[in-house]
């Protein structure tokens, strides 16, 4: 095999995902798992790819099988594992390797980890990787911290797999240390807001209406093609189209109730609350899948809370719903934003806005319209540096906030819940 371009630590779904992206782009990838077998089936699959990726019996192997500088990512899970894979990999990288955290760390432990590697001599890149699977198969969009000396040597690669907007590659270089992990936290916690947003839509469709997921699925396809167009209400109207095989039932009305969550959105609102900004509507999501994840609680609760709800049925006006929706993703959008500017002037990155907004533009989770306009307002004339005072985001809301005023009002009435929503206005 020739010399690999990248080495890569941890190939679960990710990991293996980053790794056939790598290789189709023409790059060697040195492998290793715990889990070797986990290996061994990414080889099993990656048919004219598996040339160029190769398995290591050990960490060792594989960092003896690379030439320097060499390039190691580390695709664990956050926390204990990425400490224990930097202390495997100290002494036997030399000065110029670069250790490379594609996971969803805390940004504060990349600044320690940061200043640890580098005090070895090594070099360091916390980088978030927005996109899941399809997106780290395809074209993830990705956020990078580090400095400058590091990230210049795999520049090309990652640029390479990175998703293309219009041609421009989602990947930017956006600050020192923690400054990728941190963007891609605030991504995450706007991915949250926007979710529940959408689910608090569906369920007043749901139970206040009692419409059935099929004949709400339409309105969601026809959101996608106007303002509210983007990856999330996409694949909102093919979820409610999909039938469950077995029982022949709605999919949605199959699995069941209890989210999980792994940490992000949390984390954004801790870190907003640290700075002293709002993050309101985040907050209502975070809450809300706590809510979800008490289910045996909420079963518990519902006959002795029955009357408490209002009279839960009626008809929304579809135009309002939309208008609210749309505001509602502003000021989401809106937040998050500040909550960058605030790390930003807080831990002297400079974080570039606008570059922000356009790496988001595909590849990642929360892409949507809205992030074109959002990059041309950071370029833009922005009062106080917010989103909400800018010459095209103003007038929108000035033009249906009453809509969701009025839909937050009707769902309050009835006993339905949105938190996120009410937030918002």
């Amino acid at each position: 095999m020739a010399t690999a371009s990248m080495g890569m630590i941890g190939v679960g779904t990710m990991g293996s995902a980053l790794a056939l992206n790598i290789a189709e782009h023409g790059h060697h990838v040195a492998l290793y798992n715990l889990d070797g077998a986990t290996v061994d089936a990414l080889l099993a699959r990656a048919g004219d790819l598996g040339p160029r990726l190769a398995k290591h019996e050990s960490v060792e192997a594989l960092v003896a099988a690379m030439a320097p500088p060499r390039a190691i990512m580390m695709m664990v899970p956050a926390g204990a594992p990425v400490e224990a894979t930097i202390e495997t990999l100290l002494p036997l990288l030399a000065p110029g390797d670069t250790i490379i955290d594609g996971g969803n760390s805390d940004f504060r432990d990349t600044q320690a980890r940061t200043a640890r590697v580098e005090a070895a001599g090594l070099r360091y890149l916390g980088i978030g990787v927005s996109g899941g699977e399809e997106g780290a198969r395809h074209g993830p969009s990705m956020m990078v911290g580090g400095t400058g000396a590091a990230w210049a040597p795999v520049a090309p690669i990652f640029e390479a797999i990175a998703a293309k907007y219009e041609g421009d590659p989602c990947v930017a270089h956006l600050g020192p240390d923690g400054a990728g992990h941190f963007v891609k936290t605030v991504h995450n916690g706007i991915e949250y807001a926007d979710m529940q947003l959408i689910a608090e839509v569906y369920g007043l469709l749901r139970d206040g209406e009692n419409r059935a997921p099929a004949d709400i699925a339409p309105l969601y396809h026809r959101w996608n093609a106007g303002a509210l167009q983007s990856y999330l209400v996409e694949i909102t109207g093919h979820v409610l189209d999909a039938v469950d095989a077995e029982t022949g039932k709605p999919v949605v009305d199959v699995i069941v109730d209890k989210a999980g969550q792994k940490g992000t959105g949390r984390w954004t609102v801790i870190e907003a609350i640290r700075m002293g900004q709002s993050a309101s509507i985040i907050e209502a999501a975070v809450g809300a899948r706590v809510l979800s994840s008490e289910r045996a609680t909420r079963q518990v609760a519902a006959p002795i809370l029955a009357e408490a709800g209002g009279e839960r049925h009626g008809v929304f006006d579809e135009g309002d719903l939309e208008s609210a929706l749309l505001v509602s993703r502003i000021m989401a959008y809106a937040q998050g934003f500040r909550i960058l500017l605030a790390a930003s002037e807080e831990f002297g990155w400079e974080l570039d806005y606008a570059r922000i907004a356009e790496i988001w533009r595909a590849g990642c989770i929360i892409r949507s319209a809205l992030l074109d306009d959002i990059a041309m307002a950071f370029r833009g004339d922005l009062p106080n540096g917010r989103l909400i005072l800018s010459d095209h985001f103003a007038p929108l809301l000035k033009e249906h906030i009453g809509a969701l005023r009025r839909v937050v009002a009707q769902a309050t009435l009835m006993g339905l819940p949105v938190q996120a929503l009410a937030s918002a206005v």
